[in-house]
C-alpha cells in the first residue's frame, strides 16, 4: 500500500514546521543559558562560593569512595585468605610484613 502524493506532501510539511520549532526552541534554550552564565559571573563572591561548595563535595565523594573501594578490597582479601590459596596467602603475608615494618620506623 502506497501513500497518496498529497499525504506525503502534508507530512513532510508538518516534519519541517516541527524542526523549524524544535531549532527555534533550542536557539532560545541557549541564549537563555548564556544570559544565565553571564548574570552568574558578574558575581565574583558568588562563582567562589559555588567552586569552593563543588571543591568540598568531590574530596568528600572521593574520600567516601575510596573508603568503600578499599574496605571492599580488604574483605576479598580476607575471604580469599580464608580459602588457604598458596599463592594468596603468600601475598597476604608480604603486605602484612611492610606493614609491620613500616609501623616500625615510625
Amino acid at each position: 500500500m502506497e501513500k497518496e502524493p498529497q499525504t506525503e506532501n502534508k507530512e513532510l510539511k508538518q516534519l519541517e514546521g516541527l524542526v523549524e520549532r524544535l531549532e527555534k526552541s533550542v536557539t532560545a534554550m541557549e541564549r537563555g543559558y548564556l544570559a544565565e552564565y553571564v548574570e552568574f559571573m558578574k558575581r565574583p563572591k558568588r562563582v567562589l562560593y559555588f567552586n569552593l561548595a563543588a571543591g568540598i563535595s568531590r574530596g568528600f565523594g572521593i574520600a567516601i569512595g575510596a573508603t568503600a573501594i578499599a574496605a571492599l578490597f580488604l574483605y576479598t582479601m580476607g575471604k580469599l585468605a580464608a580459602l588457604n590459596i598458596p599463592w594468596i596467602g603468600k601475598f597476604i603475608a608480604e603486605i602484612a610484613w611492610i606493614v609491620q615494618n613500616n609501623m616500625r620506623l615510625r
